[in-house]
């Protein structure tokens, strides 16, 4: 754990209550026209479809991003119907500066690497963590956030420490680092993993697992906002990046993303998203820094 990090997260807990509409999500569908099939949890496809070109993505008129429509304030389906979140405002102004629309697919965390393999986005938005794994199979761009893991649980049965997970039962998202921690570290602790984080975090909701573990950005803005439920473990294992990602071996794309990244510094891009997205949750106890990578610069 970074100890830098762990004082600016803990105080997230006492941050004033946010607005975050993880209770519905589940409930929630994208906007009428956009495209929404989340796509299928195989992450071992052998072949990939060729990845278009910036000119056949400015010709066709939309650039085709994977989002999360369950995972708030990140990716998500607001209200309104509308995709809304940090990641979702970034896809926004990537496709402006290409002269084009964004076109969403809503995608499960396991099947991040197939949406690209298989052609269907041209780049994924849905805060995918980097993994010298996942880098063998698509390539990263520059990153734009940092994140490590926190857990979850009920006040009545708080776990503070992951030694208290010894023999328990942990609710996970498939293909997230959370899953590949716990597998890799703490064998004994037995691992209940859905598809979709609305539907974990219904499972914690309905007892259905002794806690729940992702990105602790994540988990510390639900606690405050689902009454009887805290993070007693505020930062596990590494601090880790997160980045957007293109096919493998799609350069030209992969260099317009990296010259966007450091060309948006200039105007504190990645500060004016979490100011929009991310403050109203966290509240002016977190310093933004300890979060946002501007420039592409750790």
């Amino acid at each position: 754990m970074n100890a830098s990090l762990a004082k600016p997260f803990k105080t997230l807990l006492a941050a004033s209550a946010a607005l975050i509409m993880a209770g519905s999500l589940a409930a929630c569908g994208p906007s009428a026209g956009t495209p929404s099939d989340s796509a299928s949890d195989d992450t071992t496809a052998t072949t990939s479809a060729t990845a278009r070109t910036l000119d056949e993505i400015k010709e066709s008129g939309v650039l085709k991003v994977a989002v999360f429509s369950d995972k708030a304030p990140f990716g998500y389906v607001d209200a309104n119907g509308d995709y809304a979140g940090y990641d979702v405002v970034f896809a926004e102004r990537l496709a402006e500066d290409l002269g084009v629309e964004p076109e969403y697919t809503s995608v499960d965390a396991a099947a991040r690497v197939d949406v690209l393999t298989s052609n269907k986005v041209d780049v994924v938005l849905a805060n995918f963590t980097v993994t010298d794994e996942r880098a063998e199979k698509v390539d990263f761009a520059d990153p734009y956030m940092k994140v490590s893991l926190g857990i979850v649980s009920p006040e009545s049965a708080v776990i503070s420490d992951v030694s208290e997970l010894d023999g328990k039962t942990l609710i996970v998202v498939k293909g997230t680092t959370a899953e590949t921690y716990f597998e890799e570290n703490y064998p004994n602790v037995t691992l209940q993993k859905y598809d979709q984080y609305a539907d974990a975090y219904n499972a914690l909701l309905d007892g259905r697992g002794d806690a729940f573990s992702t990105d602790n950005t994540e988990v510390l803005a639900w606690a405050k906002s689902n009454e009887g439920f805290t993070v007693g473990v505020t930062s596990l294992g590494d601090v880790d990046t997160i980045a957007p990602a293109v096919q493998k071996g799609n350069t030209e794309l992969l260099d317009f993303i990296n010259d966007e990244i450091a060309a948006l510094a200039d105007e504190n891009f990645f500060h004016n998203d979490y100011e929009e997205t991310l403050q109203p949750v966290y509240g002016d106890d977190v310093d933004p820094d300890d979060i946002v990578v501007e420039g592409g610069q750790v």
